[in-house]
């Protein structure tokens, strides 16, 4: 039995207690706030890796989307970020934060309406020499519309987010 059962089995147990039921009912509230934050990866990664397996550098240096080597590898910020070449991983190793995503890797059109959303490779922009992803080329089209909006809105949400 996990946390969140014990207490409410304690709730269900001792109805006549009002005050501790109240009290029981919003620390599994808050226990599963907790849980749900923590269950969010910190970098957008599947099973393939980091932003799905992109090489972030081919998004600056060949100004398309590459799917990179599952042999050519680099951890940062807990994720394992695939590369299409050496090269490419070195430039990373050496300023990850030059070549990483914004809002680590998770859609800008997402935290831009304040939700932590998937992405797909392909729907990408590159703005002020930062990297944009998107959920998918539909989504990066409405993103298109109004970036500067739209990125001053998941700037906000994201410093919001990281407190």
């Amino acid at each position: 039995m996990n946390q969140a059962q014990k207490l409410l089995f304690l709730v269900h147990n001792n109805p006549q207690d009002m005050l501790m039921k109240s009290k029981l009912l919003f620390a599994l509230f808050i226990i599963s706030s907790f849980s749900a934050f923590a269950q969010r990866k910190v970098i957008y990664q599947t099973k393939r890796g980091a932003i799905d397996g992109y090489d972030p550098v081919a998004y600056f240096t060949e100004g398309r989307p590459v799917k990179g080597n599952p042999d050519i590898v680099y951890t940062w910020k807990g994720a394992t970020w695939h590369f299409s070449s050496k090269a490419h991983r070195d430039l990373f190793a050496a300023k990850p934060e030059q070549y990483a995503p914004q809002y680590d890797g998770y859609c800008a059109y997402g935290w831009a309406q304040g939700d932590a959303v998937k992405i797909e490779g392909e729907a990408w922009k590159i703005i002020d020499a930062k990297l944009y992803l998107n959920y998918d080329l539909s989504i990066q089209k409405k993103w298109e519309k109004n970036i500067p909006d739209y990125i001053q809105k998941a700037d906000k949400n994201w410093k919001s987010a990281q407190h």
